[in-house]
């Protein structure tokens, strides 16, 4: 994220809204934060409203004070823009700006991320205010990043962007007889005649409210979804070409937030000079969970780092239950950023509002306004560590993981969308199962796009393939026929690129590498199961059991009930030199741990390290060698026994082969095995 010769050690801080604060206490927060050795901060994230009280006017007084403060302390600035929320007289004068919900309801003034990003208004007074600031503080030298708007996300469904809508289909499909081809328009008299005829896709056309939204024609819901999401990216596209007129050579981002389904990241990677995300887990979520959607952003551009822009020192105040970080877990959770490829530990925020909706969102600086608290001891120790044990030392380093699982936005809107055959079907639950099963034996995974390069690999996961987009099958057919192993699920291969049914069976174009073809696929509700044998075992088949007959390949697996008893459920293909596998239907955990286990052995893949349960294992490498990150989630002690020597980094003890170093509870350690495994490293700082 930042250029090496200006930061000498991994990014420390975050978000600081001095704005909400009088302007005598902004020293004094300097001075504090500095004892917690920040070393960043991200600034003028909402500001909007005091940097432009009207149409004409610009006030930069306190941002320029802030600037100062933040040169004479030596802190580093990721400069927002602001745009995340429009000021109250551009909503009054020019209500076009507002955006209209799936319900066709015009929203008033309120909340943030409430303006249409189709807007021109929007538009025009976003460029002028970025034209502004990137004028302004264009010859600041302690600017390290750029951070555009905010969480970009929701949907609008207003005038605006119906008029847009038809612009970009028509740029897609060229003509209204294409349309109708795509979205099967002949279906229910659909025709459409002029592109006029085409209204968004909400509630009061074609999507209805039946225990969550669905939709009638799932294409034009589909496409909708695109739109929306690359409406959202010529925004942040807009402003960043004006950042660079001023400062060619700065870095630019946004802050993404996970697996966030209404924007494709992975179609906004190229745009972003690096990326960086908002890691908030629920309260109950596990370890694999939150590791999975560090692997999902590393994955947005090619496996480089990645910056952590914010995560909570305490508690998030906008959760069902806001759960306390137990003591240990803020420290453990930023090591595991930096375990899946995280160049910086930044937090939101750095100072707690006393009101509104983030009035209980814990701070490095609490309501106490003192350095006494605990979270603010925990995150001056990490500041420290970070600081004098860790330093540049994991700057660049990458994840060398040779198994890869791969994650796709249109598979999950339109997997989601599907009328049939299970409203139970959840794209991120399917991809899940088997990113938790590798996480729990400790192999490092890449999370990758259809587009990507997969010859690196050994092994290859396409869960719920639904959408088996034009190229994807010729692209698993040359890899599997060269030697790699590809495996996909239940659901898979059923349609095209627009939500079409691939006929001649299913799985469409994936039958030959898999050797299959699925006949019929039962649907079961929640309460019931079928089961299946493999090896001595028996598992539940759950949501779906595929109806599948062998052209071709080996039966691993047959179901055990009902009339289809015997047939496969679990297979096997030879091809060229490599196998495809299928999964016919949801398993269990034992399952997915038992047969991956024997798929990764036979290609005779390793793990980062055998650990405990509970213990977490990862590396990164770099020019400086292999990181090995041990990082035990358990509320207890435990040990690893060490496999290879190396030096512990954060307590400078060195180990044998053999030796056993103790991991406190919550605790972490690095073993640096030094310059024996080299790969090319590139940082984000």
């Amino acid at each position: 994220m930042i250029e090496c010769d200006k930061v000498k050690t991994i990014p420390f801080g975050g978000d600081y809204n001095p704005e909400q604060w009088p302007e005598e206490t902004w020293e004094d927060d300097f001075r504090l934060l500095q004892k917690a050795r920040i070393n960043i901060m991200t600034l003028n994230v909402f500001n909007w409203a005091l940097l432009q009280p009207d149409e004409t006017s610009y006030c930069f007084d306190k941002l320029d004070k802030v600037m100062e403060l933040t040169q004479k302390y030596s802190i580093h600035v990721c400069l927002a823009t602001s745009t995340g929320a429009h000021p109250a007289w551009m909503a009054r004068k020019y209500p076009d700006i507002l955006r209209v919900t799936q319900g066709g309801m015009r929203r008033k003034y309120g909340r943030r991320h409430n303006a249409c990003p189709n807007s021109p208004t929007y538009r025009k007074y976003a460029k002028a205010l970025v034209e502004e600031l990137a004028k302004r503080y264009a010859d600041y030298d302690n600017i390290v990043a750029w951070h555009i708007s905010n969480e970009y996300g929701g949907i609008c469904y207003c005038d605006n962007c119906e008029k847009q809508f038809r612009l970009w289909l028509q740029k897609k499909y060229g003509t209204i007889e294409e349309l109708n081809r795509v979205w099967n328009l002949n279906f229910w008299s659909h025709t459409m005649y002029d592109w006029e005829d085409v209204v968004v896709p909400n509630m009061l056309s074609e999507e209805f409210e039946d225990n969550g939204i669905r939709t009638m024609f799932q294409g034009i819901s589909l496409d909708y979804a695109r739109f929306n999401s690359d409406g959202m990216l010529e925004c942040f596209n807009m402003e960043k070409e004006i950042v660079k007129k001023y400062m060619p050579d700065v870095l630019v981002t946004t802050n993404f937030m996970g697996a966030y389904k209404p924007i494709d990241y992975q179609k906004w990677g190229d745009s972003l000079d690096f990326v960086s995300w908002d890691n908030y887990p629920n309260y109950d979520d596990g370890p694999a969970e939150i590791a999975m959607r560090h692997d999902l952003m590393r994955g947005l551009k090619d496996g480089k780092p990645f910056a952590l822009m914010e995560q909570t020192p305490g508690v998030s105040n906008w959760q069902e239950v806001c759960k306390l970080k137990r003591p240990g877990i803020l420290r453990l959770w930023s090591y595991q950023a930096v375990a899946h490829g995280s160049d910086t530990v930044m937090f939101f925020q750095m100072k707690q509002n006393i009101g509104a909706c983030e009035k209980f969102h814990t701070a490095f600086i609490n309501h106490v306004g003192n350095g006494e608290t605990r979270v603010f001891r925990e995150a001056s120790g990490l500041g420290a560590e970070l600081k004098e044990k860790v330093k540049d030392l994991t700057l660049g380093a990458r994840t060398d993981a040779k198994i890869a699982i791969v994650f796709d936005w249109d598979n999950w809107w339109a997997v989601e969308n599907s009328a049939g055959p299970s409203r139970l079907l959840s794209y991120v639950e399917e991809i899940k199962q088997y990113y938790k099963a590798l996480y729990d034996m400790n192999y490092d995974v890449d999370m990758i796009s259809v587009k990507t390069d997969l010859s690196g690999y050994r092994l290859v996961i396409a869960p719920l393939l639904y959408m088996c987009k034009e190229g994807f099958d010729k692209k698993v057919e040359e890899y599997v026929a060269g030697g790699g192993t590809f495996l996909t699920t239940y659901f898979s291969g059923i349609v095209e690129d627009h939500d079409l049914v691939v006929c001649g069976g299913y799985p469409g174009k994936l039958k030959d590498v898999l050797g299959i073809w699925v006949e019929e696929t039962d649907a079961l509700p929640a309460e019931e199961a079928n089961l299946f044998s493999y090896g001595e075992k028996t598992f539940p088949a759950r949501i779906l059991c595929d109806l599948i007959h062998l052209r071709g390949a080996k039966m691993l697996g047959a179901y055990q009930k009902d009339f289809y008893a015997g047939m496969p459920v679990l297979t096997k293909n030879s091809f060229g030199k490599g196998n495809a596998y299928y999964v016919g239907t949801r398993a269990n955990e034992g399952f997915y741990q038992i047969f991956l286990k024997e798929i990764c052995d036979k290609l005779e893949l390793k793990p980062a390290a055998y650990t405990e349960p509970g213990v977490e294992a990862a590396v990164r490498v770099n020019n400086n060698g292999r990181f090995l990150f041990l990082l035990n989630h358990n509320p207890c002690e435990t040990a690893y026994q060490v496999e290879e020597p190396g030096a512990e980094i954060l307590s400078g003890r060195d180990y044998a082969a053999g030796d056993m170093l103790k991991l406190g509870a919550y605790d972490v350690a690095v073993l640096l095995r030094e310059k024996d495994f080299r790969q090319g490293s590139e940082s984000t700082v």
